[in-house]
């Protein structure tokens, strides 16, 4: 059971290309790469071709789930909303053959559209998505104590930044501390999950105006991570130091994934190293 899960969890680490067992074709691998060089029109017309030529229906789903990305990389929430959810669709249609997976990956694709939404600035929307990707998940049957844990730690997670992009302090601290309960919860999976507490901290403490201590959770978090490398760089910027600032925008900007990190990163640093 633990090497199942601990498997699960690595695929749904990997791009959205590599999700269904499938490689991506030459017009997916192009896609993508306009998408990261910006030519995201370009991009999508060579991702439509791939969903109506798709010869199964999980290539599809996977064609689909890339163009959400797609619309990430503008910002654009309703969009990847309507993709994200046209996957999940797809799980919905594999509940019976696999329900643990099926359930899960479904709050999985809620959860990325909210987090494009968050990001887009769309609050409100990304909020609906959160609470849908927990309200899915936890359907799957006989789930576990940790994946239950794990999706009180994502939600908490998510209703934090939520707060703290809205300045509301209290609510916001009143969600760090349900994490750090959910975290603690967690058996398996809590070495793995401990490093999204200070991206929690940090992110509250950026959007609440205390930049030191943004900078300071914030280098707990991982360093691998464009999106966390942006915030350190907007953090930086707050403090006034420029240079620092540019740093980290510098490398976030070497991101090459297709996900919603990067979809973040590769726009916002294009901006930020004019």
């Amino acid at each position: 059971m633990k090497l199942r899960l601990a498997l699960a969890l690595a695929l749904l680490a990997l791009p959205a290309v590599a999700q269904f067992g499938r490689g991506a074709s030459e017009g997916m691998r192009q896609a993508i790469q306009f998408d990261l060089d910006g030519k995201t029109a370009e991009a999508r017309v060579l991702l439509q071709k791939e969903i109506d030529t798709a010869p199964t229906p999980a290539a599809k789903a996977n064609a689909q789930r890339t163009m959400a990305m797609s619309w990430a990389f503008d910002s654009n929430c309703a969009k990847a909303v309507e993709y994200e959810q046209l996957v999940m669709a797809y799980w919905v249609t594999r509940e019976k053959e696999e329900p643990a997976n099926a359930f899960y990956q479904q709050g999985e694709m809620a959860n990325e559209a909210a987090r494009v939404c968050i990001d887009s600035g769309d609050l409100d929307t990304a909020q609906k998505w959160y609470r849908k990707g927990t309200e899915l998940g936890l359907k799957e049957p006989g789930i576990s104590a940790d994946r239950k844990a794990l999706w009180a730690f994502r939600l908490a997670n998510a209703e934090g930044r939520l707060a703290a992009r809205r300045g509301n302090r209290a609510e916001a601290e009143k969600q760090i501390a349900a994490a750090k309960a959910a975290l603690e919860a967690m058996t398996d999976l809590r070495k793995q999950q401990a490093p999204f507490l200070p991206y929690l901290t940090g992110y509250v403490a950026l959007y609440l105006g205390d930049t030191r201590t943004a900078i300071a959770d914030l280098e707990k978090a991982n360093q691998n991570d464009a999106f966390i490398q942006c915030l350190l760089g907007m953090a930086w910027e707050k403090q006034g130091d420029p240079a620092k600032a540019k740093d980290f925008y510098r490398k976030a900007s070497q991101v090459n994934g297709h996900n919603p990190p990067a979809a973040f990163a590769k726009p916002f640093t294009r901006r930020k190293l004019i």
